[in-house]
Order: structure tokens, then sequence, then C-alpha cells
């Protein structure tokens, strides 16, 4: 059973910083490559950054690149958000994905964690 748990949301003022977390099973986090996604009230689900399971390559969605960052503890099976320079148009419900192609596309994500709330005020 493929288990993704989020943790670290919460509320920001713009500006600020937030590291988010997600603890996978240990299946997951050898097999799969991990990404991040948001989804804002009214708006589609919309990727945020993935990182390869082999070779810890990363990508980015345009609007976090330079702020965001992904990253993977292979000691801990975690992968990691880190947010700086948060914005209210960041404010969303942020999802840890697993998937078998690294890649964007929200359709190609097989397992999917409950979601962490961001919050960031102006």
């Amino acid at each position: 059973q493929v288990q993704l748990v989020e943790s670290g949301g919460g509320l920001v003022q713009a500006g600020g910083s937030l590291r988010l977390s997600c603890a996978a099973s240990e299946r997951t986090f050898s097999r799969y490559h991990m990404a991040w996604f948001r989804q804002a009230p009214g708006k589609e689900r919309e990727f945020v950054a993935a990182i390869s399971w082999n070779y810890g390559n990363t990508i980015y969605a345009d609007s976090v690149k330079g702020r965001f960052t992904i990253s993977r503890s292979t000691a801990n099976n975690t992968v990691y958000l880190q947010m700086n320079s948060l914005k209210p148009e960041d404010t969303a419900v942020y999802y840890c994905a697993a998937a078998r192609t690294f890649t964007r596309i929200t359709g190609a994500y097989d397992y999917w964690g409950q979601g962490t709330q961001v919050t960031v005020s102006s």
C-alpha cells in the first residue's frame, strides 16, 4: 500500500517562508518520481515541482521557479518543498504525488497525499 503524508502547511505573511514535507513508504520512495501540486479554490490542480528518484533531476513551474526548491532525503523517505518569498497567489492546498514517469502532467501521477493548506496573507 502506497502512502503519502504531507505536513508543514500553515498561515504566513507575504514574503515569508514555509517548508512542506511528504513522508512516503520505502517502496514508493525508491521506485517513484515525486512531485508537488497545488489547487486553489475554484481552480484546477496545477503542477508545482518534481524530482526524479534516480538522479535527483528537478523541474519547476514557471510561477515558482527561483522561489521554491524541491528536494528529497533517502534517509527518511521524505520529499520537501522549501517555499520562499511567498505571495498571496501561492495560497492553495498543496499535494504530494508519486509517478513512474518524470513529468509535470497531473494525470501521470498514480498516488496522492491528502493535502496540506498553505495560506499567504498580504
